[in-house]
């Protein structure tokens, strides 16, 4: 698969405006992204300019950026997105739900989630992987692997850090299912591109899409 069609282009900034959507869009589809990812109002807009690309998805977040709403909340948003011309939902788990260790909440809030949307809409779980140690990102991926989700997601990029090469090392070697993995925050160059491809990361999700594309280094953004 060509590098381009790892990306889920991204704009999750509050202050986004038309413009910036608009933007993202001439992008996705100058580079053939394989979806931009952006905040819940910007669906309907963005599935109407996107109409006639096909190949190019929507991808948007719930529960974001903190994870912290009742699952009724995201059951609500994910479906109301997906009516909205959502193609792909990610997530964010109820962080402190984890870390309590009610593991029997975020799988029914995940596979609650998933029934909503149905089997031909991906879901990915943001894990938020800065906030958890080595442990229980082993326990967070396979509870993830064992619920009816598509996707481990490793970041919100809101976070105090994006995707880190050893969250994919761990996911990849405790994934005993069909679970792919989204790399979200922090990839800053092609080589960190490549590099996080190979080691096991299905996804990319990125604002740097472009830079990335065109090989030029940027610190800036998601």
């Amino acid at each position: 698969m060509k590098l381009n069609r790892y990306i889920d282009h991204t704009i999750l900034k509050a202050d986004s405006t038309k413009k910036d959507i608009d933007n993202i869009i001439d992008d996705a589809i100058k580079y053939n992204f394989k979806t931009i990812c952006i905040n819940p109002t910007w669906i309907d807009y963005a599935s109407k300019k996107l109409s006639k690309y096909p190949n190019i998805g929507i991808t948007t977040v719930i529960g974001f950026p903190l994870g912290a709403n009742t699952t009724e909340t995201k059951v609500f948003e994910a479906k109301d997105a997906i009516d909205n011309g959502a193609n792909e939902i990610d997530m964010v788990m109820n962080i402190g739900k984890f870390k309590d260790k009610d593991f029997n909440y975020i799988l029914n809030e995940i596979n609650s989630i998933k029934e909503v949307i149905g089997k031909s809409h991906l879901l990915k779980v943001i894990v938020e992987t800065a906030l958890l140690s080595e442990k229980e990102i082993i326990k967070v991926t396979k509870i993830v692997d064992k619920s009816k989700a598509d996707f481990i997601k490793t970041s919100t990029g809101f976070s105090t850090r994006g995707a880190s090469f050893n969250d994919i090392v761990i996911m990849k070697s405790n994934i005993k299912g069909s679970t792919l993995i989204k790399a979200a925050g922090g990839i800053s160059s092609s080589d960190d591109l490549n590099k996080i491809i190979d080691l096991g990361a299905d996804r990319i999700g990125t604002s740097r899409g472009v830079s990335l594309m065109e090989g030029s280094e940027t610190k800036e953004g998601y």
